[in-house]
């Protein structure tokens, strides 16, 4: 069973940073066909859920527009940790951000990944850009 604790949210002014962090656990990336995509996304009260930031098993990332050239989304399989570094933050960047994994084979589009209630999801970490 795979478990996701996500970490580094809190309170940030407008054009400030923030990292994320989510540690990853219950998963060994030993299959030659399988491996593990990582994900952020984030929620306001109100609103849907939203993609932030994908990454494949080999590093192949892919971004929301609203985020597209502030965010950096990276992992480290030594520490079994996905980061979200958060840049030039905006008020519109509030909400509850979760981490989300899927176990899929590796010839799996990025693109094609769509999370739903069967992925497996942290707890989520609150982003608070005030203005």
């Amino acid at each position: 069973q795979i478990s996701l604790v996500e970490s580094g949210g809190g309170s940030v002014e407008a054009g400030g940073s923030r990292r994320l962090s989510c540690v990853v656990s219950g998963y060994s990336d030993t299959s030659v066909r399988m491996t593990i995509y990582l994900g952020w996304f984030r929620q306001v009260p109100g609103k849907e859920r939203e993609a932030v930031a994908r990454i494949d098993g080999g590093g192949n990332a892919d971004y929301a527009d609203s985020v597209l050239g502030r965010f950096t989304v990276s992992k480290d399989n030594a520490k079994n940790t996905l980061y979200l570094q958060m840049d030039s933050l905006k008020p519109e960047d509030t909400g509850m951000y979760y981490c989300v994994a899927d176990v899929l084979p590796r010839t799996f589009k990025l693109s094609n990944w769509v999370p739903n209630s069967g992925s497996f999801w942290g707890q989520g970490t609150q982003v608070t850009v005030s203005s």
